[in-house]
């Protein structure tokens, strides 16, 4: 009998090792999803001609798909029409008499799918670099086996020990700043060997990298933020992954990622060429078009072929679960353009169809309006091409408001970028769902960018707070962050926030250290911000602006209720300006009082305007 007991023991601990070797994703799945089609990528050695069997009469094998590999089954499975969670197994039947099970989860939704709200043009998005935000966690600074072995924070490229709970931590410090939603770039594994703390060459589409936490900590970050009444964003990368992603070594398909055949032969790369313009040029060339599409972003990011349909269903399912883990309020995609374009459009309308009520923004890095236009959702596109995607990135105008900061107005041509860059509203189909910034991660701070000019930087953040679009503010940048030492440096960009290290003497958390100022900036952002939060003028109301005289424009947002006035003089002296001219606003008798500072008058002949940023409100 004892023989019998250990012979089990020996049988069923190898039956589990075994069923611990398959490898299953998505990793579980959802109930009542509106489809009820699911596929799953199963690896495990010598899996592909295994007898596939099922145990549940709530799911339904509809075909087993060979890959290329040995090692993959791609399995198509039609779940049934229920709210209720449940389990299944699947039992793969080996040809060596093994048999391999897997217990799959259907698990209850968190919520209805017309209760994930997105972001829209009442929040302000907090945009964060988390290794360098604050090191919530010592502990997971450095985790053995993984490639990068070393925190070094006087290396801008190292890793810096930053993670999620650093950010849980201080969402008391963005909430009271007035910031309404974060946008954290991505959390997911980066295990590469060097450089990898940005989080964009992902090296596991379902796992959280662990020197930023784990599932539950995001899951963690998620309810803190919605208990804060606060919005998640979610940096996604569908162009690309890491060179040491899991799949690399086994490639499930011949043409799994784009030069497949190259990295395979260890021959060079092509890399794409960046002409983003081939997705709406007419005359664009085949090999200009394929290098920016299949051409690998960098060496270290291999091209995700989207026209494998394995690998396009992959993605899909990626991006759904994690709205579902999560619970998000939003996407943001990264490199948009860069991906075949066919297969963005199938995505952004899969999880819209799921979540009407979801947001999505896409990177597309152009200073021409007539390109970031062609990726919104309802555009009149020659080419009849349907994004299905509701918001793009205002690169054109986050040009056009520092080169106009920038320019001397002795031929008074400065100002004038800021109101012709905001006349070309009239092409986009909802201008208002556009994410401005003054700079964001992937270039010099607007500090820096405005040669160090504080006032000129609070006509910058003013701007981007009034215009009629989604702002986002990158961290750091309430503080007058720089990378002056070495402008456009990623790893200068990324400075590390003061505070954010027990070790740190200056902690602007607190405003602890800060140079007045760098308090007096931040107490301003924060004012504004804060203002922003209720106000409807702001948020949703009607906009207005006149062609800039004298060195001087100004914009009108306005509701029934609210009236809010911002002026940018540009002048090193105060204007004297004749209110007439306004006298289509019907202002005249109506008490102002400004946003910033105590300053306030009634409207009447003229007013005597001081140099840099005024913003005035008639909300009491």
């Amino acid at each position: 009998m004892k023989k019998i007991f250990y012979l089990f023991i020996i049988c069923f601990s190898f039956q589990m090792l075994s069923a611990q070797d398959v490898k299953v994703e998505p990793p579980h799945w959802f109930a009542n999803m509106k489809s009820q089609q699911l596929q799953l990528l199963v690896h495990a050695e010598n899996i592909k001609d295994a007898e596939v069997k099922l145990n549940s009469d709530k799911v339904q094998l509809l075909e087993v798909h060979q890959a290329d590999s040995p090692n993959y089954l791609f399995l198509d499975l039609k779940l049934a029409q229920t709210s209720k969670a449940y389990n299944f197994k699947i039992d793969f039947n080996l040809k060596n008499k093994e048999k391999l099970t897997y217990q799959y989860k259907v698990k209850k939704r968190q919520k209805l799918a017309d209760e994930f709200v997105g972001f829209d043009s009442s929040d302000a998005v907090y945009l964060i670099t988390p290794d360098r935000f604050a090191n919530g966690n010592p502990s997971n600074d450095v985790i053995k086996g993984m490639n990068e072995t070393k925190i070094d924070r006087a290396d801008t490229y190292a890793r810096h020990g930053g993670d999620i709970e650093g950010m849980i931590k201080h969402l008391d410090y963005i909430s009271d700043m007035g910031f309404t939603a974060i946008w954290p770039s991505p959390l997911l594994e980066n295990d590469m060997h060097h450089g990898s703390y940005h989080g964009y060459a992902m090296t596991d589409f379902y796992k959280v990298d662990p020197r930023f936490g784990d599932l539950k900590s995001y899951k963690k970050l998620a309810k803190k933020l919605h208990q804060k009444d606060m919005k998640l964003i979610m940096d996604m990368v569908a162009n690309h992954c890491g060179s040491e992603h899991w799949w690399m070594k086994d490639l499930p398909f011949h043409d799994w990622v784009n030069f497949q055949e190259e990295f395979v032969n260890q021959k060079e790369i092509p890399l794409s060429n960046h002409r983003r313009t081939t997705n709406q040029d007419p005359y664009a060339s085949e090999i200009d078009t394929d290098l920016n599409q299949k051409g690998w972003f960098v060496e270290t990011m291999p091209d995700l072929n989207h026209k494998n349909p394995f690998m396009a269903k992959y993605i899909i399912q990626n991006s759904i679960w994690w709205i579902e883990t999560l619970g998000l309020n939003g996407i943001r995609q990264d490199t948009y353009p860069y991906a075949n374009k066919e297969f963005m459009a199938d995505w952004a309308k899969a999880i819209m169809t799921e979540y009407p009520n979801f947001n999505i923004v896409g990177e597309e890095w152009s200073t021409n309006p007539l390109l970031v236009g062609y990726w919104q959702d309802g555009a009149e596109n020659k080419d009849k091409y349907e994004s299905y995607l509701k918001s793009t990135m205002d690169f054109p105008m986050q040009t056009m408001i520092v080169n106009a900061l920038n320019e001397d107005e002795t031929w008074g041509t400065g100002l004038v970028k800021i109101y012709e860059a905001l006349a070309n509203d009239f092409y986009y189909t909802n201008p208002e769902s556009i994410m401005i910034f003054a700079d964001n991660h992937d270039m010099s701070r607007i500090y820096t960018q405005l040669n160090e000019d504080v006032s000129k930087t609070k006509m910058a953040l003013g701007l981007v707070l009034t215009l009629p679009r989604i702002p986002q503010i990158y961290y750091g940048t309430e503080i007058l962050m720089d990378d002056s030492e070495k402008p456009g440096d990623h790893g200068l960009i990324r400075t590390d926030f003061p505070g954010g290290w027990a070790s740190d003497e200056v902690n602007a958390f607190k405003g602890e250290g800060l140079s007045n100022k760098q308090k007096d900036f931040q107490s301003f952002l924060k004012r504004l911000l804060n203002y922003r939060k209720t106000s409807k003028a702001l948020t949703e109301g009607e906009t207005k602006h006149f062609a800039p005289f004298n060195a001087i424009y100004i914009l009108v947002r306005t509701t029934n209720d609210e009236k809010v006035i911002l002026f940018l003089n540009k002048n090193k002296e105060t204007q004297k300006i004749d209110l007439s001219r306004f006298d289509e606003l019907d202002f005249k008798g109506k008490i102002f009082k400004s946003i910033i500072d105590s300053q306030s008058f009634e409207w009447s002949q003229s007013l005597d305007l001081k140099p840099g940023l005024s913003i005035f409100t008639t909300k009491k």
